[in-house]
């Protein structure tokens, strides 16, 4: 297969990087899940929920703008470098499975080591946009992620509970914004990011039970696979304790009926995901889980209207 050919076959039909990307540049923007932009902005929006709650606990009308555009380079790239690391560790497994099989890496779109390039150019852009945040507290919190990143891949050959790996990775940005704005962490992004990592376990076992089959054949685990047929109590307990710690954090820092309202909403939105789900259907299992990134703009619209509130007052 040529550079400039084939499809992935899990990847959006009809996206920009098939239509309007020079094709010399397709299998990168694959390996970056260009194509995906769902992994993007559920790695951001914990940066961006933890920077909205400084802003309420700081009394400021909004977020740092600055930052919260720093959170989406950095959120596009290191999605970009974390997909690209776990695709260059997995290809063999990718290769005997069918939704991946058509991936850059096993299709031979890409050689592993034009693959090991292109992770270090998007770890470089990664790094600049953690040094214009000019907060060597940050700087540090940012780095410690990298060691969660790095054994992430690994975890679905020794455990059921990859999923709890990829949420303590995912939901670092719980603790990034608060950090880029104090300088410290406080017990509020602490709660934050465990009712995040708690989100992230619900909605990646959702998208797990895509691959239950085919993750059974080749030997490889998940949460998926070990709650099988109950799933949907799982969620209830995973989204259910999510709530309570964003609860929790929103009372810390004096959240008022606007925030609550926010979070009321995205715990709807949560029940019904469960409501809804049928783990033998994975085109609804992706829908579903593609649907979190509205769960998550939801609370993100309560926290910024708390902060713009609770600056009037």
């Amino acid at each position: 297969m040529s550079i400039t050919e084939g499809r992935v076959a899990d990847a959006v039909r009809g996206s920009w990087v098939d239509s309007r990307a020079p094709a010399s540049w397709r299998p990168y923007l694959r390996l970056a899940r260009a194509d995906r932009p769902i992994g993007s902005w559920l790695l951001l929006l914990p940066c961006w929920w933890s920077a909205a709650l400084a802003a309420i606990a700081a009394h400021q009308p909004l977020p740092n703008l600055w930052h919260m555009v720093l959170f989406a380079i950095g959120a596009v790239a290191m999605r970009g470098a974390g997909c690209t690391y776990n695709d260059l560790v997995d290809r063999d497994i990718d290769g005997l499975v069918e939704r991946t099989r058509s991936r850059p890496l096993p299709a031979g779109q890409v050689t592993p080591r034009q693959a090991k390039l292109f992770l270090i150019a998007q770890v470089v852009v990664g790094a600049l946009v953690l040094l214009a945040l000019a907060n060597p507290f940050a700087w540090g919190i940012g780095i410690a992620s990298l060691g969660i990143v790095a054994i992430y891949p690994f975890m679905k050959r020794i455990t059921s509970w990859p999923q709890s790996v990829l949420g303590l990775a995912f939901s670092w940005g719980a603790l990034m914004g608060w950090a880029a704005a104090f300088g410290r962490l406080d017990l509020p992004a602490y709660l934050l990011y465990a009712g995040s990592i708690l989100w992230v376990i619900g909605y990646d076992t959702i998208y797990a039970h895509q691959d239950r089959e085919d993750d059974a054949i080749v030997g490889v685990k998940s949460t998926a696979l070990l709650f099988g047929t109950r799933t949907p109590l799982m969620l209830g307990l995973f989204y259910g304790g999510a709530v309570l710690f964003f609860a929790a954090a929103l009372w810390l820092v004096g959240g008022s009926v606007i925030a609550v309202l926010g979070l009321l909403v995205f715990a709807l939105h949560l029940a019904w995901q469960i409501a809804r789900l049928d783990i033998e259907d994975p085109d609804l299992c992706l829908r579903l889980f593609q649907s979190n990134r509205d769960a998550g703009l939801i609370l993100l619209a309560g926290l910024m209207a708390e902060a713009a509130l609770r600056a009037l007052v």
